[in-house]
C-alpha cells in the first residue's frame, strides 16, 4: 500500500512509519517539526514539511494514497488546560483533523487509522475501562480527540471510508529497528514520566511527582503503560482490518495498571540508581486511575500485547536514554 503518516517524526508516528516499510509499503511522512526534529524520521520514507491544516496540498486525489494513519497532534494533557494550550490543542488536535478528513474525502482514501486516547474516558465509573464505556473527558485534551472520534464515524457513515480509531493508554518504552537503532521518546518538551524520571535519574536531578493524595493504594495515580513496540503493531494489524464504511473502535493497553511511585520503584531498579523526589499539587485533569481490557482488539485484530511488565517497558526506555547520551 502506499500511505500517508502524519506526524512521523514523533514517537509513535516515527515507529509505525518504520513498521511499515519493514512489511514492504510505501511511506511518505509528513510533519511541521514543530515538537521534534527529523532524526527519528525513516530515511526510506519520502518526507514532506507540512502542517496538517494545509494537507490537501499533499493528499490530492492523484497523489494515488491507499491510506492515512494520523498521528499528527499536541498530547500534553496539562498544558491542554491552561490559556492558550486550550487553544492549540483545538487547532492542532481538532481543526487540523477536519482539513484532514476533507483532503481523504477529496482523494477517495479508504482506510484511516486514527492516534486516539484513554483520555477520552475522563474519570472512570468503573474498571476496566472497555470500547463501550461512557466518555467524558476531564482534560482539553481528551475533548480534542473525542470531538475528531465523533467527525470520524460521520465520515465512515456518509461514504466508502473505513476507519479505526485506536485509543491508547500510556505509550512507554522504545523500539529496535532490525539495523539495531532504537526509536524512543524525543518529545519537546518531555512531559512523560518514564523520560523525565530516567533523565533525573541519570543526572542527580529531582523529579517532580504530581500528586500522592489521590485514592489509591498508594496515593498516587495508576495507569495502565503499553510498549511502544506492542502498539506500533497494533496499527499495522488495524489498516488490514478495516472495513468500507465502518467506524471501529479499540483500547490498547496491557490490562495490568501500574503506580506512579510503582514506575518510579522501576526506574531506579532498572538503573541502579536513586531517584530524588519532590511532591508536587495535583495537575487539573489527571484521573486517579486509567487501565482497560483490551479484549476487543485480541478477538478482532489478533493483537496480544508482548511486553507486559513494567520493567521491561522503563528498560527498554534505558536503553535508548543511554544511547542519546552517548
Amino acid at each position: 500500500m502506499k500511505v500517508l503518516v502524519t506526524g512521523g517524526a514523533g514517537y509513535v508516528g516515527a515507529t509505525v512509519a518504520r513498521m511499515l516499510l519493514d512489511h514492504g509499503h510505501q511511506v511518505t511522512v509528513i510533519d511541521d517539526l514543530s515538537r521534534n526534529d527529523d532524526r527519528q524520521i525513516p530515511t526510506a520514507a519520502e518526507f514532506i514539511r507540512c502542517r496538517v491544516h494545509d494537507i490537501a496540498e499533499v493528499l490530492t486525489p492523484d497523489a494515488g494514497f491507499d491510506a492515512v494513519l494520523h498521528f499528527a497532534g499536541l498530547i500534553a494533557a496539562g498544558e491542554s488546560m491552561q490559556h492558550p494550550g486550550c487553544g492549540w490543542h483545538w487547532d492542532n488536535n481538532t481543526r487540523a483533523s477536519l482539513a484532514l478528513l476533507d483532503a481523504i474525502h477529496t482523494a477517495g482514501v479508504l482506510r484511516l487509522v486514527f492516534s486516539s486516547t484513554a483520555a477520552v474516558y475522563g474519570e472512570p465509573t468503573e474498571l476496566p475501562l472497555t470500547e463501550s464505556s461512557p466518555t467524558n473527558p476531564v482534560n482539553t485534551y481528551g475533548a480534542t480527540k473525542l470531538a475528531v472520534d465523533h467527525a470520524i464515524s460521520s465520515y465512515t457513515r456518509t461514504g466508502s471510508l473505513g476507519a479505526v480509531s485506536l485509543r491508547y493508554f500510556n505509550v512507554a518504552g522504545a523500539h529496535t529497528n532490525p539495523d539495531s537503532t532504537m526509536i524512543g521518546e524525543r518529545h519537546t518538551p518531555e512531559t512523560h514520566l518514564i523520560p523525565l524520571a530516567l533523565d533525573a535519574a541519570g543526572n542527580g536531578s529531582t523529579f517532580k511527582l504530581f500528586g500522592d493524595d489521590y485514592p489509591t493504594p498508594d496515593g498516587t495515580c495508576i495507569r495502565d503503560y503499553i510498549g511502544l513496540t506492542d502498539l506500533a503493531r497494533a496499527h499495522l494489524l488495524a489498516v488490514e482490518a478495516i472495513q468500507p464504511g465502518e467506524h471501529r473502535i479499540y483500547n490498547l493497553g496491557n490490562g495490568i495498571g501500574y503506580s506512579n511511585q510503582q514506575v518510579l520503584d522501576a526506574v531506579r531498579e532498572v538503573t541502579g540508581m536513586p531517584l530524588n523526589i519532590e511532591i508536587a499539587p495535583r495537575r487539573p485533569g489527571d484521573p486517579a486511575a486509567l487501565y482497560t481490557s483490551s479484549v476487543r482488539a485480541r478477538e478482532e485484530l489478533g493483537w496480544t500485547p508482548a511486553q507486559p511488565n513494567i520493567a521491561d517497558i522503563v528498560a527498554d526506555a534505558w536503553r535508548f536514554h543511554q544511547q542519546q547520551s552517548h
